[in-house]
C-alpha cells in the first residue's frame, strides 16, 4: 500500500465512527491549545519585561542616599545628606564604565496654569537624564547644561501633566507656577506609560536639579543619582567601583556601613521575568499532562478498534497485506487523529490566547516555533501511543481473525 492509499483508508476508518473519533481528538485538542496558550502567555510576559527594561533606561544604575540611625531609629532611605553633586562629577570623571550620570531630587508640588491646577512629582535632573532613561522630547526642547548651571526656572512636563493642565493646548512656551515660582515650559516629554511597579511615569515635571535644590527644597545635597553603564556586562563592575569611590569620598572606615545604596533596576526586572517564566512553565506542565491523557485515550480507542476490526485485519492479510502494512495502517490512523487534533488545537490556542489578552489585559504572543513544536509534538504523541495497538494488530494470526465473529 502506498502512502496515499494508507491515508485514504485511515480517513475512511475514522469517518466510520465520527463521534468516537471526535471524542478521541478532544484530548489532543485541549492539550495542544493549552500548550499554545501557555507559551503565548510566557512569551508575552518576556516581551513585556524587555519593554519595561528599555523604558527604565539603558543599563541604568540607581544610587540613593542611605538611611541614618538616630537614637536607635532608622530614618529610612534618602535620610543622609552626604550624597552631593560633586560625587556625580567624580563618578563620571573617574569611572570609565559610566557614560552618563544625573544627580536628582524629587518632591511633590501643586502646579498651576491659568484656571487649572494639578498635584504632581517635580524631579530635578541634569541634561544627561534623557540619555540615561532613553526619554525623548515630543515637542520643544530638553533641559540643557546651561539651564542646570544657571539654576534656571525652566521645565519639561510629562503627558499626564500636559493633559490635565493644558488639555489640547500646546504647553511649550507657556508659564506655569510650581509652588510660588514661575517656570517656563521648554518641552513636552514623550509618553512613557506605567513603570514596572504600576507608577504613571508621565505624571512628572522635570526641572534642573540645581533649581530644585536651591529654589524649591533649599538643600545642598541630592536624594539620588541615575547613571548609565557602557554595557549590561559593565553594570556589576561599575557598581563595585562606584561603591569604592563613594566610600573613599565620604571618608567611611572599613567597619562603617555605606551611607548610600546602589541598585540596578534590571535585577528587579529579572526577578519578575523568572516569576513569569515559572508560571509559564507550570502552565506548560499542566498542558503536557493534558496531552499525555489524550495520548492514553488514543491508545485505548485504538486497542478497542483493533479488537472490533479483527475480521477486517484477517481479510487484509488473506489478500496479501503484510504485517508491516497492517501496522502502518493503524499507526497512520493514530497519527491522523493527532495531527487533525493538533491543527484544531493550534486554532483553539490562538483564540484562547486572544481571549486571555482581551479579558485579563495580559500580553500574549505566539512565536512560530511554538506552532512547529505543537505540530511535531502531536505527531510524536500519535506515533508513541499508536505504536502498541498497531503492533498488536500486525501480530494477529490471519486464520484466527477470519474466524472472529
Amino acid at each position: 500500500m502506498n502512502g496515499r492509499e494508507v491515508m485514504r483508508t485511515s480517513l475512511q476508518a475514522l469517518a466510520a465512527n465520527k463521534m468516537r473519533t471526535a471524542l478521541t481528538m478532544l484530548g489532543i485538542i485541549i492539550g495542544v491549545a493549552a500548550v499554545i496558550c501557555a507559551v503565548a502567555i510566557g512569551e508575552g510576559a518576556s516581551h513585556q519585561v524587555a519593554d519595561q527594561i528599555s523604558k527604565l533606561g539603558e543599563n541604568m544604575i540607581f544610587i540613593e542616599a542611605g538611611s541614618v540611625n538616630r537614637g536607635g531609629v532608622h530614618m529610612g532611605a534618602q535620610a543622609t545628606k552626604t550624597l552631593l553633586p560633586s560625587d556625580a562629577e567624580a563618578i563620571k570623571r573617574e569611572i570609565p564604565l559610566i557614560k552618563a550620570i544625573s544627580p536628582s531630587l524629587g518632591t511633590h508640588a501643586q502646579v498651576v496654569y491659568s484656571g487649572e491646577n494639578w498635584s504632581t512629582q517635580v524631579q530635578g535632573i541634569s541634561a544627561d537624564y534623557y540619555e540615561i532613561r532613553n526619554w525623548s522630547i515630543q515637542r520643544g526642547a530638553p533641559i540643557a547644561p546651561e539651564d542646570v548651571h544657571d539654576a534656571a526656572n525652566v521645565c519639561d512636563i510629562g503627558q499626564t501633566v500636559a493633559k490635565n493642565l493644558f488639555g489640547t493646548e500646546d504647553p511649550v512656551g507657556k508659564v506655569v507656577r510650581i509652588g510660588s515660582l514661575p517656570f517656563l515650559v521648554k518641552g513636552e516629554l514623550q509618553a512613557k506609560g506605567l513603570s514596572p511597579w504600576g507608577q504613571d511615569q508621565d505624571d512628572v515635571i522635570m526641572a534642573p536639579y540645581t533649581t530644585v535644590q536651591k529654589k524649591i527644597l533649599g538643600v545642598y545635597w541630592v536624594h539620588f543619582m541615575m547613571a548609565s553603564a557602557i554595557s549590561s556586562q559593565a553594570i556589576q563592575p561599575a557598581i563595585q567601583q562606584i561603591t569604592a569611590l563613594l566610600r573613599l569620598r565620604h571618608k567611611l572606615r572599613p567597619n562603617q556601613p555605606n551611607d548610600f545604596m546602589i541598585r540596578s533596576p534590571e535585577e528587579l526586572i529579572q526577578a519578575r521575568m523568572q516569576a513569569a517564566n515559572t508560571m509559564a512553565l507550570l502552565l506548560a506542565s499542566i498542558a503536557a499532562i493534558s496531552l499525555l491523557v489524550g495520548g492514553i485515550g488514543i491508545m485505548n480507542i485504538m486497542l478497542v478498534s483493533v479488537t472490533e476490526r479483527r475480521r477486517e485485519i484477517g481479510v487484509r492479510r488473506a489478500v496479501g497485506a503484510t504485517r508491516r502494512d497492517v501496522r502502518w495502517q493503524f499507526l497512520s490512523e493514530a497519527m491522523v487523529i493527532c495531527l487533525i487534533g493538533g491543527a484544531v488545537g493550534i486554532v483553539g490556542g490562538t483564540v484562547l490566547s486572544a481571549l486571555v489578552s482581551g479579558m485579563l489585559k495580559w500580553p500574549t504572543q505566539i512565536p512560530f516555533v511554538a506552532v512547529v513544536i505543537a505540530v511535531g509534538f502531536s505527531a510524536a504523541v500519535g506515533i508513541f501511543f499508536g505504536y502498541y495497538p498497531a503492533q498488536k494488530a500486525s501480530q494477529l494470526d490471519p486464520i484466527e481473525t477470519l474466524r472472529y465473529e
